[in-house]
This record gives structure tokens, C-alpha cells and sequence, in this order.
């Protein structure tokens, strides 16, 4: 399956506890369709003390959400679409935005 998501993207939660809110994604998992948003999905870790005397710590961190459960916010029209693929003039595959077809 191609996978439509990038690193550095806008996306909006479809579903879960987060969802109707837009992050930025900060990895993407190709060969599992994953990706992490930064800010959603979080869980919190214990995190040991470094050195004596020092107390130990909850961490939230992002886990990934599956690409299913996000959808690509578009730059130029702000609302969320789904992406298709064109061959721009340069001969480069580009992504698009299929509501106001836009490059993304």
C-alpha cells in the first residue's frame, strides 16, 4: 500500500480520544502504515533516576496511530482531503490534493 503521509505533514484524528484535532506528524512507519503525531496518542513511561538520590520520573511520550485514522490536512484549502498522484511537468510524481488539486 503507498502510503500518502510524510514527516513534517498536517493531519486531523479521524478517531480515538483525540479525535477532530490536527498535529504535525514527527516519524512515519511505511512498512507498518504508522505514524506519529506529535502531541496525540500519548502514554506515560516510568523513567529511572539518572544517579542516586534523584527521583524517578512519569515521561509522556507519542505512540504511532495507524494511517487509517488520519487524514492529510491541505496547505492551500485548510480542510482535510484525500491525496492523489500526478506526473508534474519535470517529470517528478507529485501528491494532490483531490478537492482543490493543489500540489502538496
Amino acid at each position: 500500500m503507498i502510503m500518502n503521509i510524510k514527516k513534517g505533514d498536517q493531519v486531523k484524528i479521524l478517531t480515538g480520544k483525540d479525535r477532530g484535532k490536527t498535529g504535525t506528524v514527527l516519524r512515519a512507519f511505511p512498512e507498518d502504515e504508522r505514524c506519529v503525531v506529535e502531541g496525540f496518542n500519548l502514554y506515560k513511561k516510568r523513567a529511572r533516576p539518572k544517579r542516586a538520590g534523584e527521583k524517578g520520573e512519569m515521561v509522556s511520550l507519542p505512540r504511532p496511530i495507524h494511517i487509517s485514522n488520519v487524514m492529510l490536512v491541505c496547505p492551500s484549502c485548510k480542510h482535510p482531503a484525500r491525496v492523489g498522484h500526478r506526473v508534474s511537468e519535470k517529470g517528478t510524481k507529485e501528491r494532490v490534493c483531490k478537492k482543490c488539486r493543489a500540489a502538496l
